[in-house]
């Protein structure tokens, strides 16, 4: 077997998951497909490159010595490849134009329509990724612009050398969802031991969630039950009253689930604007933080938060 890029870039992914269910939902493939690939590829070393373990998958010696060589590869050919496609597009466009990531956030249609009101005959292009890593490496690699995402208190993100970050926010707390019928939804801030007996629901490919919460619930001394899944799966169950779940602060209360604050803040993310250095991110930052005004003075409870911490994120002008 003759190694190519495409394996490198698959090893590279588990390594950085610490899972083959999350590399391949990374990468896009079943997971049975890349646990044959890895087979092959360890096959074809003639060692293991992974232990697989219940706590997921970690690199064997011989692995972090080829994941030593093998990164710089994988992320010149991305580089290569992003530069070469940026190019081509700009050359097709002709025109300014303006490549934003985002990971999951409540803002980013208030911030896309006012991008588009501030730089009329620009053409202005999303992608949204659950993972803050892969955006700051595009970002890296040349194929965004900008990147508006959220790092785990706790959980720092590696960010690539060459970027640049702007702080949004320094500390967004995390609130909680909860359903109506839930004897804590009645309470305005909601304490960690009233959810002690819940099933608490998180989204391991969000990077650095899982870790986050459970250092919380850690420290607090809590050992719930824990469900892992998407935020979409997530909020059926929070309904149904089977889970509750972190959400953003700026999530608007339905007439099925109720939003509120835990006593403390304990759960808390950076929110960080990451650019390439030299890049002028001046109109970007500023429809950002427009959007996040009108988001948080729509969701009652935060907006009161960012009054009681006198942020100026509070004002309404």
């Amino acid at each position: 077997m003759e190694l190519e890029v495409r394996h490198l870039r698959a090893l590279c992914a588990i390594a950085d998951t610490g899972s083959l269910h999350q590399a391949a939902r990374r990468l896009g493939v079943s997971q049975p497909s890349l646990t044959t690939q890895l087979q092959r590829i360890e096959k074809s070393m003639g060692a293991e490159l992974f232990r697989r373990g219940r706590t997921g998958c970690l690199p064997t010696l011989l692995g972090h010595a080829v994941l030593s060589r093998a990164r710089p590869l994988v992320d010149g050919m991305s580089a290569l490849v992003g530069a070469a496609m940026a190019e081509a597009e700009a050359a097709r466009a002709g025109g300014p134009r303006l490549r934003i990531g985002s990971t999951a956030s409540r803002v980013i249609g208030g911030w896309l329509r006012g991008l588009r009101l501030r730089l009329p005959g620009t053409d202005i292009s999303l992608r949204v990724d659950v993972s803050a890593r892969a955006l700051l490496g595009e970002v890296a690699a040349g194929r965004l612009d900008v990147a508006f995402v959220h790092e785990v208190e706790g959980c720092p993100l590696a960010v690539p050398d060459g970027l640049v970050q702007r702080v949004l926010l320094e500390r967004e707390p995390q609130f909680i969802s909860l359903s109506r019928d839930h004897p804590a939804a009645v309470r305005p801030v909601v304490d960690l031991d009233d959810l002690a007996d819940d099933r608490w629901m998180v989204d391991p490919s969000v990077d650095g969630e899982w870790d986050g919460v459970r250092r919380v619930l850690g420290a607090a001394g809590l050992d719930p039950p824990v469900l892992h899944g998407d935020y979409l799966t997530a909020a059926s169950l929070v309904v149904l009253g089977e889970a509750v779940a972190p959400c953003q602060p700026t999530s608007v209360p339905r007439d099925d689930m109720a939003i509120r604050p835990l006593r403390g803040d304990p759960l808390a993310v950076r929110l960080l604007l990451v650019s390439r250095q030299g890049a002028d991110t001046d109109a970007v930052y500023g429809e950002l933080e427009a959007a996040y005004r009108d988001a948080a003075r729509r969701a009652e409870d935060y907006h009161r938060w960012l009054l009681r911490h006198r942020s100026p994120l509070a004002q309404t002008s």
